[in-house]
């Protein structure tokens, strides 16, 4: 009998659902890490005042600064970290994509634009009505994401990839819209990278019940997701409606991740993490995987929050730290593994948006010197237009040393300025050739490989150790970070089969989260001057002058260098064993190309700082003129990529005059919609 009962316990202990010791497991640290949430602060309210204001002892002074700030952050923690959570399950469900999540799919950056829209157009929408809007703009976001996705196979690579474009089109208008608002740029600063201040409980406990109720109808859904997972045949013959459980997952997840946004800011790879991580804690079923990844969701939140309290206290003289820039700092590694295992999809089919459309137009001599006539007329367009304007015989008189004094100093006050971006815009689009030419995919731009976000941090970390080193120094170390982060991106995106070219490019992307997470973390300890910050790696011109044009020789001449080695660049498109049967070293000169890219986008960002897009569509544009020829491509992509550059600057400079919008704004505005019809030309990729 005794034995009987013994096995029948061992029995019971065997069969016992991992939820429940999981679910134990999550509230318990939950509970710890929010007591320890509230204790944080400088007003001097500890433990003991919690303890108190729990028994109804507490004296005033405590009781006003845990309801007036404490209690509102960590509840405002914990709404946040249970939608993100929810909806990040309720997306990896039903796509069946473990890199699914609000943030990666676009949604919380259609959101953040929305809200930020609304605010610019001066609308007092409150509370509810703010998260309306941002309800409005994570659901376009997401029909975006489904169109770009629909007409092909829903390959997870593709999917990622349409909600990389979604996102950095989403945040780019966002700063774009609050960069003119320089007032409240530290504001933007710190609610655009997600914060849990708040001024009060009426934020957190209104769109908390909105988080709540939305959260409870997500049990609903559990059934069918778990069918799904068995694929969408299988689901329809079991009888799941496949169609609609993605849209009603999608819209409940829209709505708590918009509601997150509204109450504190995009805050990254929370939705991300908090699933994957109830699934490696053993809990499969939906029915228990969606409420306990929404408690993952708090406890990554108000944990990575007192973790930023701590490291760097406001107390101490060091700045906010915003929570997201913490949670981004973890999930991107996180993100990076998963990319790693992850089978994307188009290892088979190459390139995720292949080009496939052979050379039109007139001659190539045509092109070249079509293409440097736009130049030209950019460039003369940029030194009439302004804060000032001079008049186009003011500028011709004055380049030829005729004209008045005062159009003189104008027009060589900005000339300096206007070859750098020139400059710039060529070496990045040499660069984005380079790149392109070994991964073999044309969206894979040194911005998407992590390359100007390690340039970004070298930079900064100089700035930041180093206040007082030579101003020379900063494109040396802005090459050996974008250098060093294309190492990293290659060597964890190679396997045995070699460079499959989206996970390249999504392990590019969450290398260059974490660098630009990094990069954050040195700006507000080292209390460096957020504004400056902000337009410096959102890329400018802003008083560049010819100082700054020696720092783009190296790149040029790298540039040159790479145009001279078309042969073997050439050869590189041919895959593996054709160029070794010719007699080149695969390796050596894959490794000489991407070289040759780094050095090539870290010089430009270390002169102009982080200019998206450019890298991107300069080489794509120049390939459909003149071809894919190594030769050919690279004069005319250098020619584009400038005339790109140096019309977004002259843009940046007149739109809003005498406010500037800094050039990267600039480019990534332009140049969303550009990556967005280059993925829907592909639709079989």
């Amino acid at each position: 009998m005794t034995v009987s009962t013994g096995e029948a316990k061992v029995a019971l202990r065997a069969r016992r659902p991992p939820a429940l010791v999981a679910g134990g497991a999550l509230v318990v640290a939950l509970c710890a890490v929010a007591v320890l949430h509230l204790s944080l602060g400088a007003a001097g309210v500890g433990l003991g005042d919690l303890i108190a204001f729990a028994t109804g002892d507490a004296d005033a002074g405590a009781e006003a600064v845990l309801l007036g700030s404490r209690l509102p952050r960590t509840l405002a923690g914990l709404a946040s970290g249970i939608a993100l959570g929810v909806a990040g399950a309720l997306i990896q469900g039903s796509t069946r994509n473990p890199l699914g999540a609000p943030d990666t799919l676009g949604v919380n950056a259609g959101a953040y634009f929305a809200v930020a829209l609304a605010a610019y157009l001066g609308l007092e929408t409150g509370t509810l009505l703010s998260g309306g809007a941002a309800f409005l703009g994570g659901l376009t976001a997401a029909a975006i994401v489904y169109l770009l996705t629909a007409r092909g196979v829903l390959t997870p690579g593709r999917l990622l990839l349409a909600g990389a474009c979604v996102t950095l089109g989403g945040m780019a208008g966002a700063e774009f819209l609050q960069l003119i608002d320089q007032p409240g740029t530290r504001g933007v600063f710190l609610w655009g990278n997600g914060t849990l201040l708040q001024s009060g409980l009426d934020r957190p406990l209104t769109i908390g019940a909105v988080i709540l109720a939305a959260a409870l109808l997500a049990p609903a859904l559990a059934r069918p997701l778990d069918v799904l997972a068995l694929g969408d045949d299988t689901a329809e013959s079991l009888g799941v409606r496949v169609a609609r459980t993605r849209v009603l997952s999608w819209l409940l997840a829209v709505l708590l991740a918009a509601a997150a946004v509204t109450l504190t800011g995009p805050i990254g790879y929370v939705g991300l993490m908090a699933p994957v991580a109830v699934r490696r804690l053993g809990v499969r079923r939906h029915l228990a995987l969606l409420p306990l990844a929404g408690l993952g969701g708090a406890l990554l939140v108000l944990a990575g929050d007192a973790a930023a309290r701590l490291a760097l206290p406001p107390s101490a003289g060091f700045g906010e730290l915003p929570v997201g820039v913490v949670t981004a700092l973890i999930g991107g590694p996180v993100f990076v593994l998963l990319a790693r295992r992850t089978r994307t999809g188009d290892a088979d089919a190459g390139a995720a948006v292949a080009v496939t459309a052979p050379p039109r137009g007139p001659r190539y001599a045509a092109v070249l010197a079509g293409g440097l006539l736009a130049l030209a007329a950019a460039m003369l367009v940029g030194l009439r237009i302004g804060d000032v304007d001079v008049s186009w015989g003011g500028v011709l008189a004055s380049l030829t040393g005729s004209g008045s004094e005062a159009d003189g100093a104008v027009v060589f006050y900005r000339l300096p300025r206007i070859l750098v971006a020139a400059m710039a815009g060529a070496v990045l689009a040499v660069a984005g050739a380079a790149v392109q030419s070994v991964v073999r995919n044309p969206l894979a731009e040194p911005g998407f490989l992590g390359v100007t976000a390690g340039a970004s941090a070298g930079a900064v970390l100089l700035i930041s150790v180093l206040p007082g080193a030579p101003a020379a120094l900063i494109p040396v170390f802005a090459s050996v970070g974008g250098i060093l982060a294309l190492i990293v991106v290659i060597a964890i995106a190679r396997d045995r089969h070699g460079l499959d070219p989206t996970r390249v490019v999504l392990v590019g992307l969450g290398v260059a989260v974490t660098m630009s997470a990094v990069t954050n973390m040195m700006v507000v300890a080292e209390q460096m001057s957020v504004s400056a910050a902000l337009t410096w790696m959102a890329g400018s011109t802003y008083a560049r002058d010819a100082t700054t044009l020696g720092w783009l020789v190296v790149p040029a001449l790298a540039a040159v260098l790479f145009a001279l080695s078309a042969r073997p660049v050439n050869m590189l498109a041919l895959g593996d064993d054709l160029p070794r049967a010719l007699g080149l070293n695969l390796g050596r000169a894959r490794l000489l190309a991407l070289l040759a890219g780094a050095v090539l986008a870290a010089g430009a960002a270390a002169a102009v700082g982080n200019v998206g897009f450019v890298a991107l569509v300069a080489p794509h544009l120049a390939r459909r003129l003149a071809g894919g020829a190594t030769a050919r491509l690279v004069p005319v992509a250098a020619v584009l990529g400038a005339v790109l550059v140096v019309a977004a600057d002259a843009l940046g400079r007149t739109l809003l005059a005498p406010v500037e919008i800094p050039v990267g704004i600039m480019t990534a505005v332009l140049g969303t919609p550009y990556l967005i019809w280059l993925m829907r030309r592909t639709p079989t990729a």
